[in-house]
């Protein structure tokens, strides 16, 4: 490679990811999302470890998320150990990897062509285009960004290892050992790279040209012989993936979903990602999969689709750039285009994040093929490229705003497709977090009309009519979630403390261990299931069960609060005291914990101390009975008489009628 050259390259290089970064800078600023961003990271307590041995131990053993992919749990570990739980660290991470996977295509594309130029737009395309956004800026999709980079350094080692391999085969090995553990790893990170067997056979046709048409018999066995490793990886993380998808319950039976659905909905996929990626509009984090196609809309599919595979066959020995990037792009889409339907979706954007680089290089070097030999030819595909990419420049910042929380998400769900009933729901759920519970209610009443059998909305109807004190309702709602999906864990402990809270503890109890079996690190269902417990008088069990809680969740304040007051009840005052202070700590401005503080302190002794936690508790619920007659009392202890009369008068007058504060009055008046 000449100087110069060099300097294109590096230059390209530094430009593309000055680009990707300005484009995409708005993801920084955008929140974690309510959709499979807390199965991931905020709610799953082993990454919220950060890298630990046993978080370690646990990223290779999980299959939870109905995936087995260790690398992409490790680094959301690594992720919170850097950045805790500020999104912004965990966008960056994002951000980066898809800046490197645009400069390693730019990489491989030109080492495996020679072409600077179409290497570089292809690059370009692929990493400003609006498709790339549900990759990137949702911090879930980690597995497709970081999936990408070893399937990058795959193909780039093993254009290496063919280009370097002499008819002996004694060159090229060391590459390709490295293209095989980069192809290992990139499975261990997402199982979508099963298909990369497949696109390094089309490599070997164009451009490397190991393949010759006019001697297949002769050229493929050889060809097929050195992929053996590759496919036998391919297929023994196909096996796993379906199997851990299928006990998941990912994966829909064929009842659910007969075949002739399946086959039509696979069709439309594929004019539909054509078709958005030339016009990208109405873009969703969720593509709701109808009742039913149109016959019209099938037939159109299986037409157009036909026209371009017939072209690129015509095509395939005068410009065979076209031949590979329609099977690149249609091969690499057969694990994800719903012949085995996993999910809801009847298609998602970030299926094609590697699969559309097909389509760019048909472009491409289409385009280039047919008009770059003339200077007007030349002209017009510069100002057609300039404007795609400005275009991209423009829509994609566009589309990122919609990722800013998971109300713009969803919003913006509703209003591109049809009867999202996912999307309604989990608006609702974002509502219910902000304390907007009366208004979340209405979004989930739209889930379930347009879906009764809805699991999920029926479970948060649920709680948000228990939020408003409707408990008896709440419990039917949790019925009819468990009904539907009879392993649902929140539904199990949504209504174990329904059932608690209108006095069916045994009940209660019965459905934290429900919850339990089907989640052994629910911390809330330890620290319920330990309430539950104290309440009968348990207490060394429901101190295990609080630690329990703790242990998967270490900053659960209720459940350190909890444990405190099992403690103190079994008058372990210093240990009880530990626990308010890790509580105080948590959540400074909590009045119950500062007033249950100041009783153990009072227990002790302690009166000056006592007095001023009750004081600020009542600063912070100036209403609040129970702290101003613990205050009262408190008052009284050290003579201070007219004090403490002050406060029991302040606590009856906020629970008028109550004979324990009206009997200490009294006491404390005859005095």
């Amino acid at each position: 490679m000449k100087g110069p050259e060099k300097w294109h390259i590096g230059l390209i290089c530094l430009l593309l990811t000055a680009a990707v970064l300005a484009v995409f800078w708005r993801a920084l600023d955008c929140d974690f999302v309510n959709y499979d961003d807390p199965a991931y990271v905020t709610s799953n307590p082993e990454v919220q470890h950060g890298l630990t041995r046993q978080s370690f131990l646990w990223a290779w053993r999980s299959v939870a998320a109905s995936n087995w992919h260790p690398l992409t749990w490790l680094s959301h570990m690594a992720d919170v150990d850097l950045y805790g739980l500020n999104p912004r660290g965990h966008h960056l991470t994002n951000l980066l990897l898809h800046a490197a996977n645009a400069v390693l295509l730019f990489l491989v594309l030109r080492s495996l062509t020679g072409a600077i130029g179409r290497s570089a737009m292809v690059a370009a395309l692929f990493a400003l285009h609006p498709l790339r956004v549900e990759s990137v800026v949702w911090i879930s999709e980690r597995k497709d960004v970081l999936s990408t980079l070893f399937w990058m350094l795959t193909v780039w080692m093993y254009a290496c290892y063919a280009r370097r391999r002499n008819p002996a085969g004694r060159r090229g090995q060391p590459a390709y050992v490295l293209a095989l553990l980069f192809f290992m790893l990139g499975l261990m990170a997402k199982p979508m790279l099963v298909t990369l067997p497949f696109v390094l056979l089309l490599l070997d046709y164009w451009p490397l040209r190991r393949l010759d048409p006019g001697r297949m018999r002769q050229t493929i066995g050889p060809l097929l012989l050195e992929k053996i490793p590759f496919f036998l990886l391919a297929i023994a993380s196909s096996a796993v993936t379906f199997v851990v998808q299928r006990r998941g319950g990912a994966v829909s039976p064929m009842a659910a979903l007969p075949p002739g659905a399946r086959v039509c909905n696979a069709f439309i996929s594929y004019a539909r990602y054509l078709g958005k990626t030339f016009w990208p509009g109405h873009l969703s984090v969720l593509y709701p999969l109808p009742r039913h196609w149109p016959d019209w809309e099938v037939a159109g599919a299986i037409i157009l689709l036909t026209i371009i595979s017939g072209w690129v066959v015509w095509r395939a020995v005068r410009q065979p750039c076209l031949i590979v990037g329609w099977l690149w792009f249609a091969g690499m889409l057969v694990p994800a285009i719903g012949l085995v339907q996993v999910g809801i979706q009847s298609m998602a954007d970030r299926y094609g994040y590697v699969p559309l680089v097909g389509v760019f290089i048909m472009v491409v070097w289409g385009a280039c093929e047919g008009l770059g030999s003339s200077a007007a030819g030349r002209w017009v595909l510069g100002a057609a490229g300039a404007l795609a990419l400005a275009a991209c420049a423009v829509l994609t910042p566009r589309q990122i705003g919609y990722w800013a929380n998971s109300e713009s998400l969803f919003e913006h769900a509703v209003a591109v497709t049809d009867d999202n009933y996912l999307a309604y729901n989990n608006i609702g759920f974002y509502l219910s977090n902000r304390g907007e519970t009366a208004e979340s209610m209405k979004y989930y009443q739209s889930s379930l009309r347009i879906n009764p059998n809805y699991e999920e909305a029926h479970n948060n109807l649920g709680f948000a009519l228990a939020g408003l004190g409707s408990n008896q309702e709440a419990i039917v709602e949790y019925i009819k979630a468990l009904s539907i999906k009879s392993d649902l864990t929140e539904a199990h402990n949504n209504l174990g403390n329904a059932l608690a809270a209108v006095g069916r503890n045994d009940e209660a109890i019965h459905e934290y261990l429900a919850a339990l079996k089907e989640n052994p690190r629910h911390a809330q269902a330890h620290n319920n299931y330990g309430i539950a417990l104290a309440t009968h008088g348990k207490l060394n069990e429901a101190i295990a069960q609080f630690k329990m809680a703790i242990r998967d969740k270490e900053d659960y304040a209720s459940a350190h609060s909890n444990l405190g007051n099992a403690l103190a009840l079994q008058g372990k005052f210093n240990e009880a005291i530990g626990q308010f202070r890790i509580c105080l700590k948590l959540d400074a401005n909590n009045p119950q914990i500062h007033n249950n503080l100041a009783n153990v302190l009072t227990q002790q002794g302690r009166l000056d101390e006592a007095v001023e936690q009750y004081r600020t508790a009542l600063k912070l619920k100036p209403q609040n009975p129970e702290a101003h007659f613990n205050l009262g009392d408190c008052l009284a202890r050290q003579g201070r008489r007219a004090e403490a009369i002050a406060q029991f008068r302040e606590a009856l007058r906020l629970k008028p009628g109550d004979p324990a504060i009206q009997q200490r009055l009294d006491a404390a008046l005859r005095q």
